[in-house]
């Protein structure tokens, strides 16, 4: 059966047989190269459930699935020009669609010079294909969009974002209080002797700090043993660095928050990893805790 051939109106069901509390969909379209793979990493991030470039036909079946779905309570989807001639039907189908729960379509546009430019960087062909250049392409596509532009929800212009930035406008439009990822931040110790992490992002060497290895009762504990801890903690310097290393971090979290980093590693090493680099890891950690952030102190080398 082809698209004309189809009946004009779906059988989508009626609301009051579905479950529908707390939940939402978000299609999201527009031109390409205006970075609809980076709206849906964001919404991802959000809690939904990504779909790219779901086939038109399907999106009253899905809207279904998700309606009733216990396990499914937001999903955003990736409808685009790649769906070729069906996608005319687009503005009939979504009134159907917003029948079974609500539904938002988030159309995302560029500036014609900046979508030539990353076409450019990227080297991409464009989705409507190679016979003709990128700048027709996109005058041709912005025609072919033009009616899902008019049934869209949220505009928003990408000239000017980077993908950071793309991230932040769908958090502030589409989170919900508390939704939003928070940054793990994971303070890491180990011993220099066996290497340096290779997932660490910052990296403190402590081993300026007195030794409890050579303290006979010691040397068999770890810095989770509260002996060792207060031992370590007893010196100035100790006290000076957790103070400047606790105020730095809280410099930095906001700003990494803000680039949209998911995962920082803070990594403390001492020689053997046993010892000055784990109660360090700790009090770092339950500092940041204090600061509502969410933190976990890990041990690679102890104990060995």
């Amino acid at each position: 059966m082809t698209p004309s051939d189809a009946e004009p109106h779906a059988d989508f069901g009626t609301p009051e047989s579905l479950e529908q509390q707390a939940k939402e969909m978000v299609i999201v379209t527009g031109i390409s190269g205006a970075g609809k793979a980076s709206a849906l990493k964001a919404f991802e991030d959000l809690g939904f459930h990504a779909v790219d470039n779901l086939p038109l036909e399907l999106l009253p079946d899905f809207a279904r699935l998700v309606a009733k779905s216990a396990e499914i309570q937001k999903a955003a989807i990736v409808v685009d020009v790649r769906e070729g001639p069906t996608l005319d039907r687009l503005p009939e189908i979504l009134k159907g669609v917003k029948l079974l729960l609500p539904t938002r379509v988030v159309f995302l546009e560029s500036q014609d010079a900046v979508l030539v430019r990353r076409y450019s960087e990227t080297r991409r062909p464009h989705p409507l294909g190679k016979m003709e250049t990128v700048s027709r392409s996109i005058v041709e596509e912005r025609q072919l969009l033009d009616p899902i532009r008019n049934v869209a929800d949220t505009l928003i212009d990408t000239s000017d974002f980077n993908v950071h930035e793309l991230r932040a406008n769908i958090q502030e439009r589409f989170g919900h209080e508390g939704e939003v990822r928070q940054l793990l931040v994971s303070c890491l110790s180990f011993g220099f002797k066996n290497g340096v992490p290779l997932d660490a992002d910052l990296v403190f060497d402590v081993r300026f700090l007195p030794n409890p290895h050579f303290v006979p009762e010691f040397r068999k504990l770890t810095g989770l043993d509260k002996g060792v801890a207060d031992y370590v903690r007893s010196f100035p310097q100790t006290q000076e660095f957790l103070i400047r290393v606790t105020d730095l971090m809280l410099y930095l979290l906001p700003h990494y928050v803000k680039e949209g980093k998911s995962y920082l590693t803070v990594a403390f090493g001492c020689t053997g990893g046993q010892h000055r680099s784990v109660m360090m890891a700790e009090d770092i950690a339950q500092e940041l805790k204090k600061s509502g952030y969410h933190v976990k102190a890990l041990h690679r080398d102890m104990p060995r």
